[in-house]
């Protein structure tokens, strides 16, 4: 069931970047293309003078239209606050910004990590340079890692739906009593 689930879900997602991003974008084009210049343009004699027919209206309108909507496209991305702002509501509701992506990054990276961190704490134990708080510090980052490698999360995500993944996730991954839970 779980699988289906997953894979009408991957289908749905599919379907959406096709539909939005490329059939709507050709369709509501000439779409609008069609309807600028049957109810606009033949109507206003002076217009009608200036385009007889559609194409070159179609033509000019497209010359004019893709270097104003490159424009627009640019102040969005680089000028305006907007991107910023979705780009920011992306990672706050990307449950991977608190948990490791599957694959070679918890697989191998963050274990690596982990280790090169063990190897520095002893390293500066057996040299003298590791004071209480610098121990404290490194200690809590290897419980961290450690949380991460076993699937937990890590921060405090603001999207209700990333916290209600992260429960179930623990659940589903690594039941544990309930003693531990609170121990976290």
């Amino acid at each position: 069931m779980r699988r289906k689930l997953r894979f009408v879900s991957r289908v749905w997602y599919y379907f959406r970047i096709g539909y939005s991003t490329y059939l709507t974008f050709l369709l509501g084009y000439i779409s609008t293309m069609i309807t600028v210049y049957y109810l606009a343009i033949k109507n206003i004699p002076s217009l009608q003078d200036l385009f007889p027919r559609f194409v070159p209206f179609a033509g000019l309108a497209t010359v004019i239209g893709v270097p104003l909507s490159v424009g627009i496209g640019w102040v969005h991305l680089k000028r305006s606050p907007a991107y910023s702002s979705e780009q920011d509501i992306s990672v706050e509701a990307n449950p991977y910004n608190y948990r490791l992506p599957p694959g070679y990054t918890k697989e191998v990276f963050t274990p690596i990590v982990l280790e090169q961190l063990k190897l520095m704490k002893q390293l500066a134990q057996t040299q003298g340079l590791l004071d209480n708080d610098a121990k404290t510090r490194i200690e809590h980052l290897e419980r961290q890692i450690k949380l991460l490698i076993e699937g937990g999360m890590v921060g405090t995500p603001r999207s209700k739906s990333v916290v209600a993944s992260k429960a179930w996730t623990e659940e589903s991954r690594n039941p544990r009593p309930e003693s531990s839970r609170e121990e976290r």
